[in-house]
């Protein structure tokens, strides 16, 4: 008998399923990937927004990392939300027992407004991100890390490079709809090389969790021994699968989720 590959996602639950721990835990199903999870916050939300969040202490956030890390095989992490600074520090110190860390930094709500103080943002930068394999942010994150405004090609590749220069061994800037480009676009910086990830654009409000679901694609992959340029491709072509298998859906008012697969 074979025991499944083991994934950890560390975040923040979502009650509307769409993001989050469910969005991640779903993605490593679909990978068939065993998933664990340690939760950072509850979050009151649905696909119209999100109406209210409670964190964990960062005390109970150790002792789940202490339960899942020293009993399950974990191969590869992904972070999501973590809360508050006090969070990403302890998160940090728990770093060299995280392989294949893949770190999305969850700092902006869909509606632009920024969820954390400066402190969390910097705690990002300089604790977390010097032991990630890879970190994901999308174009609001990249700019509220940088303090700049990030809404083209040129703008996410020169993102990248300069947030590679905290200490992840690759950094994707994820673009979705960046401005004068009719694909979805996500710009790879790895050991000093920059790639640009493409696929077809899907015009559908059902888009709640993209970011979520692209990294945690990305830490299943990793658990399964894949490379880190073939997993990022491949959970590229994972979320572009998924938007296009629920652009149809009518699930909620807003910003309705995305299909999880499996989809070969």
């Amino acid at each position: 008998m074979t025991n499944p590959a083991v994934a950890l996602t560390i975040a923040g639950s979502d009650s509307g399923g769409g993001a989050g721990i469910q969005a991640d835990l779903k993605t490593f199903a679909a990978h068939r990937v065993f998933g664990t999870s340690v939760i950072t916050a509850l979050t009151a939300q649905n696909t119209i927004g999100v109406r209210g969040i409670s964190a964990v202490g960062p005390a109970f956030v150790g002792a789940q990392l202490d339960a899942v890390l020293g009993d399950l095989p974990v191969a590869a992490v992904k972070t999501g939300m973590l809360a508050t600074p006090e969070t990403v520090a302890l998160v940090a110190t728990y770093a060299p027992r995280l392989p294949g860390l893949v770190v999305d930094p969850v700092l902006v709500a869909s509606s632009g407004d920024r969820l954390f103080t400066r402190d969390a943002e910097r705690a990002y930068l300089d604790l977390l991100f010097p032991h990630a394999a890879v970190v994901t942010p999308n174009l609001r994150e990249a700019s509220v890390l940088l303090g700049r405004e990030v809404v083209d090609v040129d703008d996410a590749i020169k993102a990248a490079t300069d947030l590679a220069v905290y200490g992840s061994r690759c950094v994707v800037v994820k673009g979705g709809h960046l401005r004068g480009s009719a694909e979805a676009v996500d710009v790879v910086w790895h050991d000093g090389q920059v790639e640009v990830l493409t696929a077809p654009w899907i015009d559908t409000a059902n888009n709640h969790g993209t970011g979520c679901t692209f990294a945690a694609a990305t830490a299943a992959r990793l658990a399964l021994g894949q490379p880190l340029a073939d997993a990022l491709r491949g959970a590229k072509q994972y979320v572009h699968e998924a938007l296009s298998r629920s652009a149809g859906w009518s699930l909620g008012a807003g910003h309705g989720p995305l299909s999880w697969g499996p989809f070969d």
